[in-house]
């Protein structure tokens, strides 16, 4: 029987994910000098403007490709009793980017992972495929491997990447999502928001090794030194600082390290943190799902806003609690 605290709080990486999603669908890709004159100061899920760049008109709610590919490694991952084969997940991939233009969306595979996937089909080995993936695509999609993973270093390195080195088989794309996973797990664990984020730095640090390097900022020490600037700042002052010196685009060393400054800044008010992630311009959406799947590890789904995750369960058909299950029997076998 698993614990309902526990249950509590990896479905609430879950929906935390998915609520940091929608809230920043509306304003991904954007700038925000345009967020702000489309929408004005971002305090809930909004329908997308006829401007917006990759969303245009989708309701409010909607969620975007960090929670669909999550749901996607989510159900691989229980099918798979906690390996996912690589050309499975390779066509999983591609099926999910043709639903997305049937669906006339241009919400489609990431630079990084959309590179892997050609080189696999012109028949490069899936160790090799990764081999340029620097950008967040595997960060953004890593919670249900932190769910089915206990936070125990090692093991949850070599489930991380195992999920990753297919797109993401590089220093910057294994460490980008290796404190992700770590501070989910941890928190999903019972460990306090402090413990998980140190815990992050220490599988983003060991993460760097686990893959070919690649050139770029390094995340461990990004987010030890992000963590540290941001508590000396008031409110007013995180958005510039963090999308003017920490950056949001999907670089890893941008996207990755704005979710944990964010998370460090406003770790008790998960809202906050996440509309404030909505309105700060470039990929929204990836910050504010990496931020909220961190913060809703540590306070659970009780401690998220209960209407607003309600309304993103029903907008986007979504049953969350049904593959966290899946995913706890794994963690627990």
């Amino acid at each position: 029987m698993i614990g309902g605290d526990v249950r509590d709080r990896a479905v609430g990486a879950f929906e935390g994910l998915a609520l940091g999603d929608a809230l920043g669908m509306p304003t991904q890709s954007m700038s925000r000098e345009s967020i702000a004159t489309h929408y004005g100061r971002v305090e809930g899920l909004l329908d997308a403007v006829e401007h917006q760049p990759i969303s245009p008109g989708l309701p409010a709610g909607t969620v975007t490709d960090d929670t669909e590919q999550a749901v996607l490694v989510a159900r691989l991952l229980v099918e798979g009793r906690g390996r996912i084969e690589p050309r499975t997940f390779a066509r999983a991939l591609l099926d999910w980017e043709a639903d997305m233009i049937r669906r006339n969306l241009a919400d489609l595979l990431g630079p990084s992972t959309k590179r892997a996937l050609e080189l696999l089909e012109s028949g490069v080995s899936p160790e090799e495929t990764g081999r340029t993936g620097t950008t967040n695509g595997a960060a953004m999609r890593i919670t249900p491997v932190a769910i089915a993973t206990k936070p125990d270093l090692d093991r949850l390195l070599v489930a991380v990447a195992d999920a990753s080195r297919l797109t993401h088989n590089t220093s910057l794309g294994i460490s980008a999502a290796a404190p992700v996973a770590a501070a989910v797990s941890a928190g999903i664990d019972g460990a306090d928001l402090g413990s998980a984020m140190n815990h992050a730095e220490r599988a983003a640090a060991e993460g760097a090794s686990r893959a070919p390097w690649a050139a770029g900022g390094e995340i461990a020490p990004r987010i030890r030194w992000a963590r540290a600037w941001v508590r000396e700042l008031d409110t007013a002052a995180l958005p510039s600082a963090i999308a003017e010196v920490i950056g949001t685009s999907v670089a890893a060393q941008e996207s990755v390290v704005a979710a944990f400054a964010l998370a460090e800044a406003l770790g008790d008010r998960p809202l906050d943190a996440l509309t404030l992630a909505a309105g700060l311009g470039g990929d929204t959406d990836t910050v504010a799902a990496i931020c909220g799947a961190i913060l809703g590890a540590r306070h659970g789904a009780s401690g998220l806003p209960a209407d607003l995750t309600a309304d993103v369960r029903k907008v986007n058909d979504l049953d969350l609690g049904g593959v966290v299950e899946g995913l706890l029997e794994l963690r627990n076998s």
